[in-house]
């Protein structure tokens, strides 16, 4: 395998029956308007929100502006005042019934997420139902928000921590989970209870409206949660306004870490609380003791999901010598067995298209680097049709190819070949972000080692998809700031008061 150049792809350069696809979903749930104070309002303008596969129109959406995003902080910190005094069970209970609703109408969800993002039903199915399980866990959350009673060194004092809710949350999410990382957050900030202002990514705002509809039908107040959906034109101004506007206490965004940056200059001269979940760049490790099978199967499901447009997808892929061509060449016939290009409402599609076409130029952009470097074309390398993308493997990747030195974002598997542990270490740990990590080993000793060293906020040992509510959601070094999901993820939306209950007879 070496010593090939390139090897004929065996996916298809043309992509078969594409055509207009009918978006079947109920019209009180295809929302356009904006979301304010629990009334659905208009802008001055709108902005077309497309199917990425087709290229079809599905919507027109309000095209909110500064002058929205200042009423919608507005109406989320007016309401603030009356939320925050309900009783933790009371919040718990809404959060328990918007959940229901989501899963109610998880199919209806699906199709909206799969038209907006690209990503196939199945998935879509997978996502509604991950999104409603944050809000069903944050209303159990909710009842579980402890303070402490501390020793005293005084006999006439009491010493008491308080844990309230900071404010107005701004919440800031991408296109590649419409719905659950809206959820994920929002979840956390009504359960503390604290209100919120969502601005959902330009190209999948359809989900984030869904969510207001059914947050009404739940019971959620007037003001409690508003979103502002917005064109890429009126991003930088929207965005400006919740991370700087004097009435907003915390930001919490899911992006690019470029973003992340411009986000943290804004809210700091108003010494904002912020939460940032941003780029990853994650390692894939195969050792030696590698169960291959196990650590094929591992790969397939880390990479290809969504067509590798996760935070926490597998980026670069390090498989030891004695292992490298046998693991090669046993991705290489899975991917030909189980990936299917294709529009997501088609039920044999498991890789749907990418979400414009700019991100399927910068996979090929990678690709074009990478075999201009001496890398190998194993499977795939070619663009497709409107933002389609031939999922691809290389080998004879090196450290210098832009594919392993920057985020694909797509459905690409570039194989580096290391000989020791310490090699492997070394590259994977040569990246200024740290979000998500894998390795697959069999040796004990060596996984205790290498989980403790690779620089990231979460491993997969093992194991090639590691979300879930339960667990703690976050990275290291530039891969961002704070916690979402588990029973952590609720205290990025409080403060701990010290109360001194002084002038006691005891």
């Amino acid at each position: 395998m070496e010593g090939q150049k390139q090897v004929t792809p065996r996916l298809p350069v043309a992509l078969p029956n594409v055509r207009c696809y009918s978006l079947d979903v109920p019209a009180e749930l295809l929302r356009t308007q904006g979301f304010i104070d629990g009334r659905w309002v208009s802008a001055a303008a709108s902005f077309p929100v497309l199917d990425p596969a087709t290229g079809q129109q599905l919507a027109q959406v309000a095209d909110c502006g500064p002058r929205e995003a200042r009423a919608a902080v507005s109406a989320a910190h007016a309401a603030f005042h009356s939320w925050k005094r309900h009783t933790a069970k009371e919040r718990s209970v809404l959060l328990r019934k918007w959940n229901d609703l989501l899963v109610q109408h998880s199919e209806d969800l699906a199709r909206l997420l799969t038209a907006e993002c690209g990503k196939p039903m199945k998935e879509a199915r997978g996502e509604i139902a991950y999104s409603a399980s944050f809000l069903e866990w944050f209303s159990e959350e909710a009842r579980r928000v402890y303070g402490d009673v501390v020793p005293s060194p005084h006999k006439d004092r009491k010493i008491l921590l308080l844990k309230q809710p900071v404010g107005v949350a701004s919440i800031i999410t991408p296109w590649n989970f419409p719905s659950a990382m809206i959820t994920r957050k929002v979840g956390a900030a009504l359960a503390a209870g604290c209100t919120v202002v969502v601005k959902p990514a330009e190209d999948t705002p359809l989900s984030a409206l869904a969510l207001a509809e059914l947050a009404t039908r739940a019971g959620i107040p007037a003001g409690v949660f508003n979103v502002v959906p917005c064109s890429r034109e009126h991003t930088p101004a929207v965005g400006e306004v919740l991370c700087t506007d004097p009435l907003v206490s915390k930001v919490s965004f899911t992006g690019s870490t470029a973003t992340g940056k411009i986000l943290l200059k804004l809210a700091a001269d108003t010494v904002k609380k912020v939460s940032m979940e941003l780029g990853g760049h994650a390692p894939f490790i195969v050792f030696d003791s590698a169960d291959v099978e196990k650590a094929v199967a591992g790969a397939m499901a880390s990479k290809f999901r969504n067509s590798g447009q996760t935070c926490v997808c597998s980026n670069r892929f390090l498989v030891q010598s004695g292992i490298h061509d046998r693991f090669v060449d046993k991705l290489a016939k899975a991917m030909d067995a189980q990936l299917q290009l294709g529009h997501g409402f088609e039920p044999t599609t498991t890789q749907g298209p990418l979400i414009n076409v700019r991100a399927a130029e910068k996979v090929e952009h990678q690709i074009t680097d990478a075999v201009a470097h001496g890398a190998t074309v194993v499977r795939g390398g070619r663009r497709l049709e409107g933002s389609f993308m031939q999922p691809t493997l290389l080998s004879n990747v090196t450290t210098d190819m832009l594919c392993t030195r920057e985020e694909t974002f797509g459905p690409l598997v570039p194989i580096l070949k290391f000989g020791t542990e310490e090699e492997a270490l070394a590259i994977a740990n040569a990246s200024q972000v740290g979000l998500a990590g894998y390795f697959y080993s069999q040796d004990v000793s060596q996984i205790w080692r290498v989980a403790e060293q690779l620089e990231v906020g979460m491993v997969g040992v093992n194991e090639g998809l590691l979300s879930s509510v339960e667990a703690a959601f976050g990275g290291t070094k530039q891969s961002g700031l704070g916690t979402e999901g588990s029973k952590y993820g609720i205290e990025e939306y409080l403060d701990i008061k010290y109360m001194c209950f002084g002038g006691l007879s005891l």
